[in-house]
């Protein structure tokens, strides 16, 4: 599957609101989905609230430690069973 890119320009300015440098970057656009293929393996990492709520006071009854993190990037860095090509 092709995923087509775009550049994204911003001027950063000072205080005076002098252009002091351009930035540029290269973005995906949209997603690569095509009907009737794809469709199966698509969701959305979010759990169920009732699901949070039925963890929570489970592990308040038995008095476990809870520690929250952030893992946001674990699905931005997975390795490609497939090829994809940048046009």
């Amino acid at each position: 599957s092709v995923i087509k890119t775009k550049w994204i320009f911003k001027n950063k300015k000072d205080e005076n609101s002098l252009v002091i440098r351009n930035k540029a970057r290269l973005v995906a656009v949209g997603y690569s989905q095509q009907e009737g293929i794809d469709y199966d393996d698509t969701f959305a990492p979010v759990a169920q609230i009732e699901a949070i709520r039925l963890f929570l006071a489970y592990a308040a009854h038995k008095d476990f430690t809870v520690f929250q993190m952030d893992v946001k990037t674990a699905f931005l860095n997975e390795i490609l069973k497939e090829e994809v090509y940048v046009g």
